[in-house]
């Protein structure tokens, strides 16, 4: 029973328990830690009908959990007509066997079920390849073990004349079949990522890039939303976005940037999703500003500003510049906690993404980040050059003009990114020294 439940991991509309072994260290918050898990479960389909906990220094070594409290499980099992078993905690192989053979229940570790979130959300291609390559470089490994075909095939097998013989297991069939299916979804990764990295160059050399970063549920779609006048997904559960979008964000005063939206983090996200979805991030490794969206009406956002933080060191953005935005400040009861936050996070901004408050000064703050350090200068170049003409219009503040036959003279404030954009369309200027 247990080996064919094992056969599929998604628990859509199904009964589920959620069981977490509280070890010390672990990043949990102690007054609901089961409060990520059971989002998790929800937001993949399950119906969550009971939870357990169990506090113990150090795991069990065949069954993770301790036998009294496994005993308990089996008993709210039978008493919830539960299908699934959840547990917080990542479980080995022999573990999952061990406690399947005492539960009779199918039981998935966090992991699994972030892998089934990831394989619902997919919607492009390359995210469905690398869901694929995720599930198969970590589930695979761990469902194998556990499958009851997983044994000799011929070699002595009772099955008919000609089937004796050294053999071969089907686990080591199916290692090559994995391996193969491994080496093709690669090629075939590795081919969209060279193409979506000539996009990216292309457009990071035509556009100021900005990018929404920040734990899941935090508000990036809704923010998106608002400030492209967009209308892509937005929903209140985990992982909503897996696809990277981006659209142009129009700033006023002619200036305009491309801001995209990108997949939320979430602590401990398994490694092979990390590294299968490290081109999905790029939009962020490669935006010349990220903007970091937290919620701070969650009573967990400390913890989750700590995951983002991790999780930029991991994909090698660190020390690219950021502003923080202090979201939902709708939701708080009054602005102490906000003021807080304000005090800890340097020149941080407060919003709510929903109801559009503090936007205005986002876009400043942004602005100011896109035109770089600002001067003063007074440029003449020939009334000829159209474009150039057209570009410091548009792009800088002009505060005079002195025409002559040939040419015009401007005394302007212009940042350092438009005069770089001046002379990348090859513009013919001088700057008249005062």
């Amino acid at each position: 029973m247990a080996d064919m439940q094992r056969m599929d991991i998604s628990v859509e509309r199904e009964r589920a328990i959620l069981v977490a072994v509280l070890l010390p260290g672990m990043a949990l918050d102690l007054r609901d830690p089961l409060a990520e898990l059971r989002s998790l479960a929800e937001t993949a389909g399950a119906v969550v009908v009971d939870e357990l906990t169990q506090n113990r220094q150090r795991p069990d070594a065949g069954t993770f959990i301790g036998s009294g409290k496994l005993d308990d499980l089996a008993t709210l099992i039978q008493a919830h007509r539960a299908n699934v078993v959840i547990f917080e905690n990542d479980l080995s192989p022999a573990q999952i066997r061990n406690i399947e053979q005492v539960i009779h229940c199918k039981l998935l570790d966090r992991s699994e079920l972030i892998l089934d979130i990831f394989a619902n959300r997919a919607r492009t291609h390359e995210a469905k390849l690398q869901v694929e390559l995720a599930q198969l470089e970590y589930t695979y490994p761990r469902l194998r073990a556990m499958w009851s075909h997983l044994e000799r095939i011929v070699g002595g097998s009772p099955v008919g004349i000609g089937t004796r013989g050294p053999g071969e297991q089907q686990i080591e069939i199916d290692r090559r079949i994995v391996q193969r299916r491994k080496a093709d979804l690669r090629r075939e990764i590795e081919r969209a990522q060279l193409r979506k990295r000539r996009e990216l160059d292309k457009r990071n050399t035509d556009f100021f890039t900005v990018g929404l970063v920040g734990y899941t549920n935090a508000g990036k779609s809704t923010l998106f939303n608002t400030l492209t006048d967009a209308s892509v997904y937005a929903d209140d559960k985990l992982f909503a976005t897996l696809d990277t979008r981006t659209r142009k964000w129009t700033l006023g005063g002619g200036d305009a940037v491309m801001l995209s939206d990108t997949v939320g983090f979430v602590r401990d996200l398994p490694h092979h999703l990390v590294a299968s979805f490290r081109a999905t991030l790029e939009e962020s490794m490669l935006s010349d500003l990220l903007l970091v969206v937290l919620d701070v009406s969650d009573p967990d956002a400390e913890r989750h500003m700590r995951t983002v933080e991790q999780v930029l060191e991991e994909i090698g953005v660190g020390d690219k510049p950021r502003l923080v935005l202090l979201n939902k400040i709708d939701r708080l009861d009054d602005n102490a906690e906000q003021l807080v936050w304000q005090q800890r996070v340097e020149g941080s901004l407060p919003v709510s993404a929903a109801k559009g408050l503090g936007l205005d000064a986002v876009i400043e703050r942004v602005r100011s980040a896109y035109r770089g350090g600002q001067q003063t200068l007074t440029l003449r170049l020939p009334m000829s050059d159209g474009r150039a003409l057209g570009l410091l219009e548009n792009r800088a503040e002009v505060h005079s003009r002195d025409y002559d036959t040939t040419h015009v003279t401007l005394k302007l404030t212009i940042g350092t990114r438009q005069l770089d954009e001046l002379r990348s369309i090859g513009a013919q200027f001088e700057v008249v020294e005062e």
